[in-house]
């Protein structure tokens, strides 16, 4: 299969009137869903509520035109705002839209690569713990506006600690109004579904906040509504090059690479649930490439990182969605409110807003999962998993993805290391067709894959000054890397000085081909490979015999 297949083009093969009326059905429902959760996510990642539209809308599209999967929607995710929030604060709009283009770049070399599949190597542990410590980071951001709090036009805090300090030290300016609004809008988000799923929760909870705004405001009763805090633009998106200088690339790449990881995990766990749900299949690396596509264009219209939407794809799919088509009309959809609808944005109060990503971090969280894993999981994993999280808390994504990955790797090779071990045969040990073997003989076992977290063990291979011959028994041996390579050339220089012959039993595919590559394997000898270890004790004992002949 081609690295890059669309399935727009796929579909249209086969395409009909009755899936493009189940598609634009499917593709208007969903954009009434995005809309709220665009503009609420473009708001907790610090830029302007338009910001969240461009990106649905120009990444929604060219994913959905140029995508592997057939239902995927995409645009502004939760698991973005964090760190978006950061880069924003630190470097502005304009490092930010670097960085994307950057994380974009990086899709698409995955994609080019085939890249795809690597994904699932990324531990269970790493992607639950920042996903749970996502999720908190966005309900510490909301605090603020779900309570109305005032702050000083010096209090500008960034990190999440520093957010919760100074939701704590301003708590005193919380309008209760603001909360009852907020609490109201949370208890219409819980029960609506119950009542209909046809309508989103989160439209009616906006409808609903934006009432009882306006009739606490002919009481005199204040609560700040999005136009209080934004400038509300329903202008197009424009196109705007970043500036690529050097020092801004090499101040945003971590953020960038950052990025681009979790919009490929997302985007592909998405297609994973996707394909669940249809029966069909993704076209990994297209996927990637075009989440590559769409991310750049984003940046390049003002837009924010962009990534498959797992509830919005579920939401297309439960409502008909058959092709790409159903995507590219939700941007369609979007692409008319914004320039006919945006100024109405301006009443929705930040109350509502915050209600809205509450609910977001909920679904998102992954409690369940989480505390499954810390009643269950070997201690280590719980170390993973519970560091990631305090990390992306306390720090960022950037420090906690690196430092889950590199721990989560070293006590893989750990483990790895822990199953690899070497035994040796007792002298006068019988063979298995019930042989005596000859005490010149020296038979070791060795178990598991050899790699440099293991390669040590050949070292406790020894030798009586009566050994003539070493045979190694190499059945339950998978693989090995160059490591354990030199450590096997370094045994053979070891025996070669005692004059010490070397027989191999049962070398499987991938060991043997290393050593044939390394010349191990011509050091050696060909006939000095065995498929049994019978047959190499065998052959031990000819050439032992062969010696002493001599």
């Amino acid at each position: 299969m081609n690295i890059f297949s669309p399935m727009f083009f796929t579909s249209l093969k086969s395409y009909s009137k009755k899936t493009l009326v189940s598609d634009l059905i499917a593709g208007i429902i969903v954009a009434v869903i995005a809309l709220p959760l665009s503009i609420a996510l473009a708001l907790a990642s610090g830029v302007g509520p338009e910001q969240g539209l461009y990106t649905a809308i120009i990444a929604g599209f060219l994913i959905s035109f140029l995508g592997g999967s057939n239902v995927q929607i995409s645009g502004p995710t939760a698991a973005f705002a964090t760190i978006v929030a950061g880069v924003v604060a630190t470097y502005g709009l304009g490092g930010l839209a670097v960085a994307t283009v950057l994380a974009g770049i990086m899709l698409i070399l995955m994609g080019i690569f085939k890249l795809g599949g690597l994904i699932k190597f990324i531990p269970y542990t790493i992607t639950t713990g920042f996903t749970a410590g996502i999720a908190v980071t966005i309900v510490v951001g909301q605090l603020k506006d779900f309570f109305g709090l005032t702050y000083g036009a010096d209090v500008k805090p960034i990190e999440t600690v520093e957010k919760v300090e100074a939701v704590v030290h301003h708590f005193g300016t919380v309008n209760v109004w603001a909360v009852l609004v907020g609490v109201l809008a949370l208890a219409v988000l819980i029960i609506w579904p119950k009542i209909s799923r046809k309508i989103p929760g989160s439209l009616i909870a906006v409808i609903f906040g934006i009432i009882l705004v306006k009739v606490l405001a002919h009481f005199e009763i204040q609560v700040n509504t999005i136009g209080d805090l934004y400038t509300v633009s329903s202008a197009l998106p424009k196109f705007t090059l970043p500036d690529f200088s050097v020092g801004m690339i090499k101040d945003v790449l971590p953020n960038a690479f950052t990025i681009a990881i979790l919009a490929a995990i997302e985007s592909l766990l998405s297609c994973v649930v996707a394909d669940g749900m249809t029966g069909s299949k993704h076209r990994s690396n297209t996927e990637l490439i075009a989440q590559g596509v769409g991310n750049v264009g984003s940046a390049l219209f003002g837009g924010i990182p962009a990534t498959g939407a797992i509830a919005r794809t579920a939401a297309n799919i439960k409502n008909g969605g058959k092709t790409p088509v159903s995507g590219i009309v939700h941007a369609v959809v979007l692409l008319l409110v914004l320039v006919l609808l945006m100024p109405y944005a301006s009443l929705i109060p930040m109350p509502v807003i915050a209600a809205i990503l509450f609910m977001v971090a909920y679904n998102m969280c992954q409690w369940r999962p989480f505390v499954h894993i810390v009643k269950t999981a070997p201690k280590s994993d719980i170390f993973v998993l519970v560091l990631t999280f305090v990390l992306t808390v306390v720090f960022d994504l950037v420090v906690a993805i690196a430092v889950g990955i590199v721990l989560a790797c070293v006590l893989f090779m750990k483990r790895m290391s822990d199953t690899s071990s070497i035994r040796s045969w007792k002298y006068g040990t019988e063979s298995e067709n019930g042989k005596v073997i000859p005490e010149y003989i020296r038979v070791y076992e060795l178990e598991g894959s050899l790699f440099f977290g293991s390669a040590d063990i050949l070292n406790s291979i020894t030798f009586k000054e009566y050994t003539k011959c070493l045979v190694l028994r190499m059945r339950s041996v998978s693989a090995i890397d160059a490591t354990a390579m030199n450590g096997l050339v370094e045994l053979y220089d070891r025996c070669s000085e005692k004059g010490i012959k070397i027989v191999i039993s049962h070398v499987n595919t991938q060991p043997m081909n290393s050593m044939i590559k390394s010349g191990f394997a011509d050091m050696i000898g060909k006939d000095n490979f065995c498929h049994h270890i019978d047959d190499a004790i065998e052959r031990a004992v000819e050439i032992t015999e062969a010696q002493y002949c001599q």
